[in-house]
């Protein structure tokens, strides 16, 4: 099973499936999950969510979104009885207005490690040819959830995204580069 340790944080990054074969190796990030497990608590809040790219020329841009003084990606809490791509893509178009998704990488995820209240957040890799977002603002908040989006280049995205998401935002950038 292929595995990477994150020393430093106490974080494994592995498949959840058991893939033999280089072949099927390249194969399974279509359709496997991966994980960045903790060596701690229990999960108690599960989102799910979308590193949405844009090719932009020759050149791949990540949608992050801002609130406060944090940058993300598209993503939320599953509703009861939800399937976690479903939620995904339900958050990305309540929180973008986008709507038109294409998961030509396959439906495969990656989750973060837990971070605050015990969460974690599996993260779907998508492609969109749409440049506007809408930031509509939430009912129940009663104004946007996010106060600003940007289309980021990789190198950019690196510097404005927490260190927790690092591994998500590289992940996808190796499915883009597969």
């Amino acid at each position: 099973m292929a595995q990477v340790i994150f020393d430093a944080l106490r974080f494994q990054f592995q498949p959840l499936c058991n893939v033999g074969n280089a072949a099927r190796r390249r194969n399974a990030t279509r359709h496997s999950r991966y994980k960045l497990t903790s060596m701690h608590s229990p999960i108690k809040h599960r989102s799910a969510g979308i590193v949405v790219v844009r090719q932009l020329g020759r050149e791949w841009r990540f949608l992050i979104l801002r609130a406060y003084r944090n940058w993300d990606f598209p993503k939320g809490l599953l509703e009861p009885g939800e399937k976690p791509l479903a939620a995904a893509q339900r958050e990305t178009r309540e929180e973008t207005g986008l709507s038109d998704l294409d998961f030509r990488w396959g439906t495969g995820s990656i989750d973060t490690e837990m971070y605050g209240d015990h969460k974690v957040v599996s993260f779907y890799l998508a492609q969109t040819a749409q440049e506007r977002i809408v930031l509509p603002v939430n009912p129940e908040l009663g104004h946007p959830e996010h106060d600003e989006f940007r289309w980021a280049s990789y190198t950019e995205a690196q510097t404005l995204l927490p260190p927790r998401l690092r591994p998500i935002l590289d992940w996808a950038w190796q499915q883009l580069a597969g």
